[in-house]
């Protein structure tokens, strides 16, 4: 048998690399000739090249030597002369047409083929301007072309700052509605610019303003969907100093958003509005909330009937909240069995948003409800009644209750999957073991295989809608039912206190608080006392205590900062848990408790800084300022009521030096209130600083008395 290899097929090869060479060699030629015809001809052979040889595509040598040699002028000279009008009126605009097409193909070959660096230069991202502009006059196809080549260009940071620098986008504008491809570039457009550090954020955030009140123009008579889910997914990534502070277009989106909820929309409908409403409270919250949950006709005076009759029609407030509730039951009882799916995703950013709308409009109503009540009702319209009637607040009020108990059902298994295990579970019964930031921890078939729980932003939605509701509501079972949370809450605070938590991880602490407050304060005065019984058994006190020590060592500074101040707020919500806890605690507080009294003591205020010449009438220091004293004084309180409620023999000896180090704290604070005061002005004292130094003078003269007991 004939062994010989049959030579055609590798002299075939051989010719047609040959052959390509040869067409290689002769396009550069007529791509660096110095007429505009030849390189003309030399791009048109180059598209043909490129089209048919698949050798000559993976050559990364060649593609890179060839697209060197074509001139960027040259480039841009077709992509004009194809935008330009009165070119395309040339034998019926064919002659125009060909050029642009030609140009961005070529321009899209090349993107697609050259690695990454190549196509970062100038050559490359320069080219962006008149890919934007040409996209006017543009055929459909050349258009898709267009768009895909200008979004792997703005994928790259130089590309962004370019296309940041287009003063018109409005070509790119128009065509949003119909290609969703131009919102994708407008957000890696935007994010890039954002992340470069050379960008001026102040022409970027006026540029994001005009192009977003332009793109909303463009999608009127439409659903407005992928607008909607653009903006929901841009304005959450956004850096704070680009978003807009008193937008014009905020009344559009409320529209847009109306309307496609009365739409009964799809999935992909529901999620868009639900996202984006929630970014809007998140970030606008003195203007969104009037927008989203009062009617346009209410924010007028006027009653808002249906057309065909007299009948008052249901607020849209009520249909928001009870479609989002809906949602919530509906979803949460499958939600677990999706934890490591792909669709999880979605849908926990989903039903986060609905969490944070129905926060936010929990404390709507009761700020409405508290104007209503100070306000003359013979001026001031009734907009609590305006909001919505008694009868629908009573349906949404159960309606709240039952989610609330099935939120807390699920907490519970999420967190008994992710981390505890089932109630009763043999702990042989899980699966191997897995080691995460917080430790290693046995996890169950349905745990997370990426996620940790204190990074998904779901449950922490969902714990602060549940602490709104308890501290506003009466039932006593949703109580219970949180108390049997306790675990979580406290294992959760303690990851989001560790200093070395992963970058990713949220900050559960303020939302916990409010459960807690919610939760325990309530159990202080009623006969049922799980919620304080399980505080304590899962050493809630020294959690909490814990951060108290760790703040008050942070903000007893001489200077203030956001930070500070945002800590010493969430030391104030940790007294306000801790010190009645203290107060009602029979027949006193444990000895252990005492501990942090010593640590309080230990403490060291540095003195004010020197008196500075008093401030205009007008100007205030006392608002951002004082809640650090405030907080220092709210630690003294603390420390006084489990000095005061522990029995003498206790206390008499080993807290002699103890109560002299808090008497000179208190001295500490007093200077720094009276400090911030001079500074402030004699006439600008406000009952909120008299009242501290009111405070302050209690915890002095009960110091006082322990002392004398001595």
């Amino acid at each position: 048998m004939d062994q010989t290899a049959n030579p055609e097929p590798v002299q075939e090869g051989q010719q047609q690399e040959a052959q390509d060479q040869f067409n290689v060699e002769k396009i550069h030629t007529l791509l660096t000739a110095k007429d505009d015809t030849s390189r003309f001809v030399g791009l048109a052979l180059l598209k043909t090249l490129l089209d048919n040889s698949e050798q000559v595509r993976q050559d990364v040598d060649t593609v890179t030597a060839v697209w060197q040699a074509i001139s960027p002028k040259f480039l841009d000279r077709l992509i004009k002369t194809g935008s330009q009008p009165q070119s395309r009126q040339d034998r019926g605009g064919k002659q125009g047409q060909e050029m642009l097409d030609l140009a961005v193909s070529v321009l899209h070959t090349f993107v697609t083929l050259l690695p990454e660096d190549a196509i970062k230069g100038k050559r490359g991202v320069g080219r962006i301007p008149h890919l934007v502009a040409c996209l006017a006059y543009s055929s459909e196809e050349t258009t898709r072309l267009v768009l895909e080549t200008l979004l792997t260009l703005v994928s790259q940071s130089e590309g962004a700052q370019e296309f940041n620098q287009v003063e018109d986008l409005t070509p790119l504008v128009e065509i949003a509605p119909s290609h969703q491809l131009a919102l994708s570039i407008l957000q890696h457009a935007w994010i890039g610019g954002m992340l470069a550090s050379s960008s001026d954020k102040t022409a970027l955030r006026s540029k994001f303003d005009n192009t977003i009140g332009h793109l909303v123009s463009s999608f009127k008579g439409t659903d407005a969907v992928t607008l909607l889910e653009f903006l929901a997914d841009l304005l959450r990534g956004l850096d704070p100093e680009l978003i807009p502070a008193n937008p014009t277009w905020l009344p559009s989106l409320r529209n847009f958003i109306q309307n496609l909820v009365k739409s009964r929309p799809t999935s992909a409908g529901r999620a868009a509005w639900t996202n984006l409403t929630a970014t809007l409270l998140q970030l606008y919250p003195i203007q969104a909330p009037d927008l989203i949950f009062l009617d346009s006709s209410t924010t007028k005076g006027k009653s808002k009937a249906s057309s065909s009759n007299n009948t008052p029609e249901t607020p849209f407030s009520y249909v928001v909240i009870s479609l989002l509730l809906v949602d919530l039951r509906a979803t949460l009882p499958s939600l677990l069995s999706q934890l490591n799916s792909p669709s999880y995703k979605p849908i926990s950013t989903r039903l986060s948003s609905a969490y944070t709308i129905l926060s936010n409009f929990i404390g709507y109503l009761l700020r409405a409800a508290e104007v209503e009540a100070e306000a003359d009702s013979s001026s001031s319209p009734d907009i609590f009644t305006s909001l919505i009637t008694p009868d629908l607040l009573l349906k949404l009020r159960k309606s709240i209750s039952e989610t609330m108990s099935l939120t807390v059902e699920y907490l519970r298994d999420r967190w008994d999957a992710s981390v505890a295990g089932a109630m009763g579970l043999h702990p042989d019964s899980r699966t191997s073991t897995v080691h995460t930031s917080t430790g290693s921890h046995l996890p169950l078939t349905w745990d997370s295989k990426g996620d940790s729980i204190t990074e998904d932003s779901l449950i922490e939605s969902a714990i602060m809608a549940l602490a709104i509701w308890l501290r506003e509501d009466d039932g006593e079972v949703l109580r219970l039912e949180s108390a049997g949370l306790m675990d979580m809450y406290l294992e959760l605070y303690r990851a989001s206190s560790n200093p070395n938590a992963s970058g990713k991880q949220l900050d559960f602490r303020r939302p916990i608080l409010a459960a807690l407050e919610g939760t325990l304060l309530a159990s202080l005065t009623s006969e049922n006392t799980t919620g304080l019984e399980t505080f304590l058994a899962n050493s809630g006190w020294e959690v909490l205590s814990s951060d108290l020590i760790s703040i008050l060592h942070d903000t007893s500074s001489s200077s203030s900062s956001p930070l500070t101040e945002s800590s010493a707020s969430r030391g104030l919500e940790i007294i306000r848990i801790l010190l009645p806890i203290a107060e009602n605690e029979e027949p006193g507080p444990p000895e252990d408790w005492l501990d942090i009294v010593t640590k309080i003591a230990a403490v060291y205020i540095p003195p004010p800084p020197p008196p500075s010449p008093p401030a205009s009438p007008s100007s205030s220091l006392s608002g951002s300022t004082t809640i650090i004293q405030e907080f220092q004084i709210g630690a003294l309180q603390l420390a006084t009521s489990l000095l005061e409620r522990s029995p003498p023999v206790v206390v008499q000896k080993p807290y002699r030096h103890t109560m002299a180090s808090l008497m000179g704290l208190a001295e500490q604070v007093n200077a720094w209130l009276l400090s911030i005061s001079s500074q402030a002005g004699q006439d600008n004292n406000n009952g909120e600083d008299q009242s501290l130094f009111e405070a302050l003078d209690e915890v002095r003269m009960a110091i006082g008395a322990l002392q004398g007991g001595l």
